[in-house]
């Protein structure tokens, strides 16, 4: 009898994080990039470091690389020179600003170091734990002003101490040195403190290279996101969004003016920046949130991409345009397939969104050795169902590489090293990466795409709600201002540069993904004023006043702040 074929599998892990800046090279107002770093994007190379026969895909966005090294020149001239950094938590933990006596300031040191999934990242450490409990209300929910007052600055630097020590990958607390903080019970004196500081410069220290020496052995694919992380297909064709949603009222302006040149210019610089940090050219290209459209593909051609992905729902909607079979056998074993979608190179494949998910939303809950069994079988059993074949089909797994593991047990430190241990021994299936499953998978046609990303299929998350649609106005006018400065000044080159990255930044898809009411009022009001904040920046590099618009909130938000600034499930 002849042994059946393994099923090929893709898994695509997307690191992502917005400018948080408040200029293109001033302080960072939001801390998650080298949190995430630490906590992160640290662990994931290492799960594939100790597991070779693991391969997979891992997407970087321009932006995210950009801050990465500038966090990591920053930990080594303070440990240097003592610099400052451009981060406000990093300064008073080095103990560069002092603590401050000013109630408000030191509430909000208080209110940022929750910022965290307390159940894992704070109660897990008693001693940290205790410290909220001496300044918090019962509920949980506000800071004591009177128990601030009598509070030391050795208070502070504790607690700032313990919020970054929860921040650490698990497979940096497994060091001994790590371990030896951990187990500290007294004060985080000086020392301590840039003992602590010391072993994020290390972590920080070729965390870009690490990724590129699993490039450079063939275990990983390195790809990229159009560098400011925009959604490509509203940039060239705001009406675009009519396909998957056809009742929702967009913008009252228009057209995003000259949308298709920003868009190719996303796609220069991204390419500039990715080659720059890896050393190669990219053959595979996320587009921002899996946003495609017919002309986002055309763009890729343009630049000679060999692949992109989406979600499910764009799969299911653009089979309905093309006027395929939609359901049924046949509809199904489609979605395992590269597509080519009408006569463009590009091939499109779509993620298999259960999967997905029960890695970033359900196996969480689980024991980790369970849900790597489990994943396993439902990949096994996909290659069952496709037969003979399914070594020309490929499943395709995309999800943050970032987001979900807090949420997990050590950081999902045992879950993925179950998980990749499964996958590499299981004998029917195949890990490969998205440029290989162009080789071996015959592409499907899809004559149309309906645009839309992978979050429901459409761009709801982005455009049609009346926040959301606020601030695509909002961008609309500063691109019409800036495309009349341009048109009637002559610029020298590095203003002209200056400029199209500012514009980039404003550009960016996480404003629009946080605005509306769903999301936690202290990320909305975060990422409101510091969009504001950016378009103002704009306006005045063009020489021209903010209009009154910007002195007003776009959105508000309402929900629960707790761990706030992580993504999380789309909304409609």
């Amino acid at each position: 009898m002849t042994a059946p074929r393994p099923i090929n599998l893709v898994v695509c892990w997307h690191m992502h994080q917005p400018w948080y800046r408040e200029t293109q090279d001033g302080d960072f107002c939001l801390p998650w990039v080298y949190l995430h770093a630490l906590k992160d994007y640290v662990d994931m190379a290492a799960h594939l470091e100790a597991h070779p026969d693991m391969r997979c895909v891992v997407n970087f966005t321009p932006v995210l690389l950009e801050q990465l090294d500038d966090y990591g020149a920053e930990f080594k001239r303070h440990l240097n020179d003592g610099s400052r950094f451009s981060d406000r938590l990093l300064n008073l933990l080095a103990g560069i600003d002092p603590i401050p006596s000013d109630l408000e300031a030191r509430a909000e040191i208080v209110r940022s170091c929750r910022r965290a999934h307390a159940p894992l990242m704070i109660d897990a450490y008693p001693r940290f734990r205790d410290m909220f409990d001496m300044v918090l209300s019962l509920d949980g929910k506000s800071v004591y002003d009177e128990r601030l007052s009598y509070m030391n600055e050795q208070f502070f630097l504790d607690l700032l101490s313990w919020y970054h020590i929860g921040w650490l990958g698990h497979s940096l607390k497994r060091q001994p040195r790590v371990m030896t903080l951990i187990d500290h019970t007294g004060n985080f004196d000086a020392d301590l403190r840039r003992e602590l500081l010391t072993i994020m410069c290390e972590a920080f220290d070729g965390l870009l290279g690490r990724y590129r020496r699993l490039a450079d052995r063939d275990q990983i694919e390195l790809s990229m996101t159009p560098y400011g992380h925009p959604i490509v297909p509203l940039l060239i064709d705001i009406d675009s969004m009519a396909c998957a949603l056809p009742e929702a009222a967009g913008p009252d302006g228009d057209d995003y003016p000259g949308g298709l040149d920003r868009a190719r210019w996303h796609m220069r610089e991204g390419i500039r920046v990715f080659e720059h940090f890896f050393g190669r050219r990219p053959n595979g290209v996320w587009l921002s949130e899996g946003a495609v459209s017919d002309e986002a593909i055309a763009l890729l051609d343009e630049f000679g991409i060999r692949w992109s992905a989406s979600g499910e729902g764009v799969w299911n909607n653009s089979r309905y345009l093309s006027r395929l079979e939609t359901q049924g056998e046949v509809a199904r074993r489609s979605l395992f397939c590269a597509h080519k979608v009408d006569a463009y190179e590009t091939r499109m494949f779509f993620r298999d969104d259960g999967l997905s998910d029960l890695i970033g939303f359900e196996y969480q809950q689980w024991n980790a050795d369970d849900a790597a069994i489990d994943f396993t079988k439902h990949v096994e059993n996909i290659g069952k169902y496709l037969g003979d074949d399914c070594d020309e089909n490929v499943v395709s797994v995309i999800l943050d590489g970032e987001n979900a593991w807090e949420y997990y047990r050590d950081n999902a430190f045992h879950f993925l090293g179950a998980l990749y241990e499964r996958l590499v021994s299981s004998p029917l299936i195949h890990t490969i990466t998205f440029s290989e499953a162009i080789d071996r998978c015959p592409a499907h046609p899809l004559p149309k795409l309906c645009p839309g990303s992978w979050v429901y299929g459409s761009f709801s998350t982005w455009i049609g709600e009346p926040d959301k649609n606020r601030a695509w106005d909002l961008l609309i006018e500063a691109k019409q201002a800036y495309d009349d400065v341009l048109a009637s000044r002559k610029l020298s080159a590095r203003e002209r540069l200056e400029l199209e990255r500012q514009l980039a930044i404003c550009e960016g898809s996480d404003w629009f993904w946080w605005f509306g009411d769903y999301n936690p009022a202290d990320s909305v009001n975060d990422f409101d004023r510091l969009y504001r904040q950016q378009l103002r920046n704009l306006y005045r590099m063009l020489g021209l006043p903010a209009p009154k618009a910007l002195s007003k909130p776009v959105s508000s938000g309402g929900g629960d702040a707790e761990n706030s600034g992580t993504m999380r499930r789309g909304h409609a």
